[in-house]
């Protein structure tokens, strides 16, 4: 990447996030009297950032995924590395992180545009304006970057700053009990949030850039970080360091300092060189790097010390040896950590609680119907069309790429939440009396689609490690969620549209609405049937890809997924009976009952069109997402192979297996034993029973401090007592 495309990237890609916060800054000088002033720069803000958006969307061309190259032929040929990457507190490994891939695009886009509409429809919010307006931009910034960011502390960064502008935005300009709401969503975001940072902490402890191939260290953007013009002026005036074998200066190494040139010579230095055991780890938030380190990509052998190694390969001559760690995948987040589980499978159980907070799934959805229905308009537009979405973004950013060990055992448990949701949501919504309430739940029914989706792990052994079944889940979830968040945002503004007129959500009191508000029961109805899953319509095509993938993990559920759809039919229409077409209107103030005004048809009709192009024509959102879903779902698929691949066998008397002192499987766990009494002899084979079956398993002994291996993932309940050497366990 050239040094003019990194600063261009540092510009487009920041100016997206922080322009939204920089003019909630200038709004503190402007006074507050001047309301119209305010909210025309803060929907100039939007807009802006919406134009930015387009252009980045432009020149990502045609998708793709981190690592592609871009094409020489210009826009919609590929997707470059859209990423920019500065130091930021490099003492803790934290850097300035931000880059663009064809699974955070489409959502960037969808968050852009939202907030242009939702700022759009904030024109008849009439008190407090200019906190209302700083507010609305500071979470405009804090949803873009979390969809922007690639290191997990900025990540968590702005996961945490949409938090407060939320709670004050249904705090202040809520419904009756909206102090109740907004405690309530604050209480339980931050619960969430809270586990997140556990397991950010538990990650960020157990990572070590050593142990990355110096290719897989440039494909995740782990290399040196780029320097200012100044520190390229000052290099450039250096004679070049750096010399071919031949002993003269090399064309590849230029003394003025290219990106390009900087890779080279990290690279070099770093496959000449091996860190001693004693250099300490290189911890890091990349989110990149850290999903190599999970799935164990391209590792090099750690640093291990030779002492009496010859003598363990005496001792284990004629022995069935297995192939090392770095060969397995093993890396450092497969340690174990409590009750024979690795970090890595901990790690996702709570990145796992904290995102399915935001999802929202069941059982921790119960914040969610109070935040709507007492949230003003716009707010629940970006809550049900934007903030829902960073759970499903961070399971298939962040957990599935890093903790493949948990997203493998607890995939059940993933489908199975996300298979509950679908039912239950469908379930309450049928339930529902007060019309903003019975949109909030389908959000929980349809988001459910989203983890069904997401957890259909069908490439494994069974199927010959195939991705299309699960790729299909995947994909099916990502358009789930651009699909929900069109149709949610129309239905809250829609239901808005009726609120400000008669000012009440009462369904058996409503009637008629079509024959008095033409123009609204049109859009509606669009909007609707495109929740509903109507073929033609957006909600249809995720629907459809989700159960189809599901069908080749558990026929079952994909069965019971399928019934939900005659469930989301049943309220849909009903509802539409009810408010659209049932008997005249019966509640109060049916005078109020006039057709849209311009300014509410130019925030409903954006999203009826999305909801039949969508719906129509869905690879809009595929040419972007599938290359960056599939490399997602490939690189699982491996690790799968590989995993499954690393699971001792059972040994046998007469080809007994030999597990050297180092070695370390995925799922076990190890810890010091509690007695010295019953060691084995330093040069002595320690019996193993396997199967039931006595056989001797060659373990060198020769050691310094005794440790107990327990629970093998293919051998439940054995239990190895040896003595390892210390300097051959994994120096982490």
């Amino acid at each position: 990447m050239a040094l003019e495309a990194q600063w261009e990237n540092l510009i487009l890609l920041s100016g997206i996030v922080f322009l939204p916060a920089m003019v909630a800054l200038g709004l503190l000088l402007v006074p507050k009297r001047w309301t119209g002033l305010i909210k025309s720069l803060s929907l100039a803000a939007t807009l802006l950032v919406f134009l930015a958006t387009l252009y980045l969307a432009y020149w990502a061309g045609g998708g793709g995924a981190f690592g592609e190259k871009a094409t020489p032929s210009g826009p919609g040929k590929g997707f470059p590395d859209f990423v920019v990457r500065l130091p930021w507190t490099p003492a803790f490994g934290v850097e300035y992180f931000l880059g663009v891939d064809g699974i955070s695009l489409p959502l960037v886009l969808l968050t852009s545009l939202l907030s242009l509409l939702a700022m759009l429809a904030s024109w008849k919010i009439d008190r407090h304006e200019k906190a209302y307006c700083v507010l609305f931009l500071l979470l405009e910034t804090g949803l873009l970057g979390v969809f922007l960011a690639l290191d997990l502390f900025l990540f968590y960064v702005f996961w945490e700053v949409t938090l407060l502008p939320m709670y004050f935005l249904i705090g202040l300009w809520g419904g009756p009990r909206r102090e109740y709401a907004a405690v309530k969503f604050f209480l339980f975001t931050l619960a969430g949030s809270v586990l997140m940072l556990v397991a950010m902490l538990m990650l960020y402890f157990a990572s070590d850039l050593r142990l990355l191939s110096p290719g897989e260290l440039a494909a995740c953007h782990a290399g040196p970080t780029w320097p200012t013009p100044n520190d390229v002026q000052t290099e450039s005036a250096k004679p070049a360091p750096f010399s071919d074998r031949s002993g003269e200066s090399s064309a590849t190494f230029p003394g003025k300092w290219t990106p390009e040139s900087a890779n080279r010579r990290f690279s070099e230095r770093s496959e000449n060189t091996s860190a001693p055991a004693s250099e300490p780890a290189r911890h890091t938030f990349n989110l990149l790097a850290l999903a190599a380190l999970g799935q164990g990509r391209n590792l090099k052998k750690p640093p291990f010390s030779d002492t009496s190694s010859q003598a363990d390969r005496q001792e284990t001559q004629g022995k069935t040896l297995p192939p090392d760690d770095a060969a397995l995948g093993l890396g450092p987040l497969d340690r174990p950590l409590l009750w024979g589980k690795s970090i890595q499978w901990w790690a996702f159980l709570l990145l796992l609680v904290g995102f399915l907070v935001k999802v929202p799934s069941v059982p921790v959805h119960t914040w969610l119907p109070d935040a709507h229905v007492e949230a003003p308009t716009p707010i629940s537009m970006l809550l049900a069309g934007v903030l829902l979405k960073m759970g499903g973004y961070g399971l298939l950013r962040i957990a599935y790429p890093i903790c493949p060990a948990g997203a493998y055992e607890l995939a059940w448990l993933v489908c199975g939440l996300g298979l509950v949701s679908m039912i239950y949501g469908a379930f309450a919504s049928l339930a529902q009396k007060d019309f903003k309430r019975l949109v909030a739940y389908s959000s929980v029914s349809h988001m459910g689609y989203v983890l069904l989706g997401l957890g259909v792990w069908s490439a494994t052994a069974a199927r010959s490690y195939q991705i299309d079944a699960w790729l299909m889940g995947a994909s099916g979830a990502m358009f789930q969620m651009i699909a929900h968040g069109i149709t949610s945002a129309g239905m809250f503004f829609l239901v808005g549209v009726i609120y400000d007129r008669v000012h009440h959500r009462q369904l058996d009191q409503m009637g008629g609405l079509l024959h008095r508000m033409p123009s609204f029961g049109a859009v509606s109805i669009v909007i609707f049937f495109g929740a509903m899953g109507l073929p033609g319509l957006c909600g249809f095509v995720g629907e459809v890809l989700v159960l189809l993938g599901a069908w080749h993990y558990s026929a079952w559920m994909a069965a019971l997924g399928a019934s939900v759809v005659i469930l989301t039919a049943g309220y849909i229409l009903w509802t539409i009976q009810r408010v659209y077409l049932g008997a005249e209107y019966r509640g109060p103030h049916a005078e109020a009952l006039q057709p849209m005004t311009r300014r509410e048809m130019a925030v409903a009709l954006p999203l009826a069109v999305l909801a039949v192009v969508l719906g129509v024509y869905p690879q809009v959102v595929f040419s972007y997402a599938e290359p960056s879903v599939r490399q997602t779902i490939q690189q699982l698929a491996d690790w799968t192979r590989r995993h499954e691949a690393a699971r001792p066998s059972a040994a046998t008397s007469e080809n007994p297996t030999v597990i050297p002192a180092g070695r370390l499987f995925q799922g076990s766990i190890l810890q010091p034993s509690a007695t010295n009494s019953e060691n084995p002899s330093p040069t002595q084979n320690v019996p193993f029973p396997s199967n039931g079956a006595e056989s001797s398993l060659g373990i060198p002994t020769r050691v310094r401090n005794l440790w107990t291996l327990n629970q093998f993932p293919a051998e439940k309940g054995i239990t190895l007592h040896c003595r390892l050497r210390r300097n051959d366990y994994h120096p982490l």
